[in-house]
């Protein structure tokens, strides 16, 4: 079993954007992010731990600016916090290992698909394409990840 976690290297790697999304709980812009419009079959992963988030079979145009999930990879890990912030009540997603912040969580997904809509921060995310999954270890995750 792999083992993820929260590093000062890992941390010293990040760029400015995503040490303030990850870190800071910060958003990047609507429709700026790296994956919003990736297609490509593979997983995403926290950009500081490397522990498995959402599969690209989940992933679905939601209109909203960021990339959108259906549901976790893994639900393990993947922390739902309350957020009180900027006037508003939402659900903060953050990674369970690395404590990154991801994003939000909302109750307006595809109701054929569980109705949520994880709503993510491409700048707390790595993408896995489907042909490195196995090199990167990530090859029990290959059943959840489109051939296409």
């Amino acid at each position: 079993m792999a083992h993820y976690k929260k590093t000062a290297a890992a941390i010293e790697a990040l760029d400015a954007e995503q040490y303030r999304v990850t870190q800071e709980n910060g958003t990047e812009r609507p429709g700026t992010g790296e994956y919003l419009n990736n297609h490509e079959p593979g997983i995403y992963v926290d950009i500081v731990s490397g522990e498995p988030l959402f599969a690209s079979s989940h992933k679905y145009e939601s209109g909203c600016g960021w990339p959108s999930f259906t549901k976790p990879i893994e639900p393990a890990h993947v922390n739902e916090l309350k957020d009180s912030s900027h006037g508003m009540i939402r659900t903060e997603v953050r990674s369970h290992h690395g404590d990154s912040h991801l994003g939000h969580v909302f109750p307006d997904g595809p109701a054929e698909h569980g109705g949520l809509r994880y709503c993510i921060n491409s700048a707390s995310l790595r993408f896995v394409h489907r042909d490195a999954m196995d090199a990167e270890g990530y090859g029990d995750y290959l059943d959840q990840v489109d051939q296409d």
